[in-house]
Formats: structure tokens, sequence, C-alpha cells
């Protein structure tokens, strides 16, 4: 999609969001505090304590609070081809947040700029040709020890397919396997690339959520995490 296209959504884009996870039995929030506090989770495991992260496809800021909230002491960059979104980036913020709006093919940063870039569900978005590349930038950016963190959809899910197959936001999109999406973040140079899925049990089936992580190496979860360095 382009920037004009993202602009055009933005108004929209939590209704219909809400509307396309409805059968999960969650809302939106829970998905977006899902992911920040998986990848505070990554990072801990690392032993690591990103001083900059960079939310990469920030969107409207769904997931600006929970990773405020979930790395604390952590400065934020917001960064999102649509203005129109990053406006709302900085309404969503509980603290001051940096936000980028850039052209969508140059990363306007220098190397070595972020301990942590985290993406949730942007390259489903983005014209496959330009992964490897992209990826590669946003390589660029972090510090030698920094971590990447994408969760992407899992298209061996049926209840994601219908999601997105329903959501007028992802007319557009093409969903990436798990293991393809880890072989184009190899090809982009990144190394220790692990993959999990994720987000196996809907609301009804919510006492069985502490069994997930148990569940990584099973690919029928909702989506995937993949952890990079």
């Amino acid at each position: 999609m382009s920037q004009a296209e993202f602009d055009a959504y933005v108004d929209e884009y939590d209704a219909q969001h809400a509307a396309s996870v409805k059968l999960s039995g969650e809302d939106p929030e829970y998905f977006a505090e899902y992911k920040a506090k998986y990848a505070a989770q990554a990072m801990a495991a690392a032993g690591l304590a990103p001083a900059r992260i960079m939310d990469f496809g920030a969107g409207r800021g769904n997931c600006i609070a929970h990773l405020q909230r979930a790395f604390p002491d952590a400065a934020l960059t917001a960064l999102d081809v649509s203005s129109r979104s990053l406006s709302h980036c900085e309404a969503r913020a509980i603290r001051p947040l940096e936000t980028v709006c850039y052209d969508g093919q140059t990363l306007p940063f220098d190397a070595g700029s972020f301990d942590l870039a985290f993406t949730a569900c942007v390259f489903h978005h983005i014209p496959e040709g330009d992964h490897i590349r992209l990826l590669a930038e946003i390589r660029h950016t972090l510090t030698p020890q920094g971590r990447f963190i994408l969760f992407e959809h899992n298209p061996w899910n049926p209840l994601t397919r219908h999601a997105v197959a329903t959501c007028p936001f992802d007319v557009n999109a093409v969903l990436i396997t798990g293991p393809e999406m880890r072989r184009r973040l190899l090809a982009a140079g990144f190394k220790d690339v692990s993959l999990r899925w994720t987000l196996f049990f809907p609301a009804f089936a919510a006492p069985l959520r502490p069994l997930e992580r148990a569940l990584g190496w099973l690919p029928l979860g909702a989506q995937y995490c993949l952890v990079a360095r």
C-alpha cells in the first residue's frame, strides 16, 4: 500500500481491525500488549535492556503505549510512511516519543542507532521484492548486540486467513509463511534467527494460554515471531 492508501485508512483502521479479530474473542489491544510483552521477555532472556527502540511501521500506534510500558527506560521512535498515522502514535503515547515519516525506501537513521527494532504485522503490506533490502536496512540501524523482533500473520492458520480476508485494510495483503520470512532475514544478513509460533488459544480457551510457550514449535498459531541479531 502507498502512503496515500495508508493515510486513507487511518480513521477506519481501529474499527476494521476490531471487526476482523472478533472471532478470537479479544480486541486489538490484547494482541498489541501480547507482542510488547513477548518482545520484553525475549530481550530479557538475551540479557539485554534496550536504550533505543524503533517501531518499524508503527501505523496508528497500536503497540506504542504497550512498548513504552514494557520498556520503561527506553527511548522509542515510531517510523511509518503515513504522516496521519504518526499523529495517532503521538496521541497514544504515555510519554514523549520520536515520530519519523519516511519514503518507504530508505531508513533515515545512522548505523547502530537502535538496540531493538520491532515490527508487528507490517511486511505483508510491503511488496515482496522490497523485503530483503528493507530488512538489510533495519539490520544496519541496529547496534552490534541489537535484536530485531518481527511478528507476522501465519497463513497456515485458518482463522488468521479469515481475519485477513475480511479486513478491508488487508485487501492487498500477501501473507508470508514463517520459514520463508526466516529465509529472507537470513538473506538480509541477520544471524541466530529463531522462529516461534504464537497465539494458539482464543478467549474461550484462555486458561490454556500458559501452554503457548511450550507450543512455539507447532506451526498452527495465529501468528509467528522471529527474533534475530
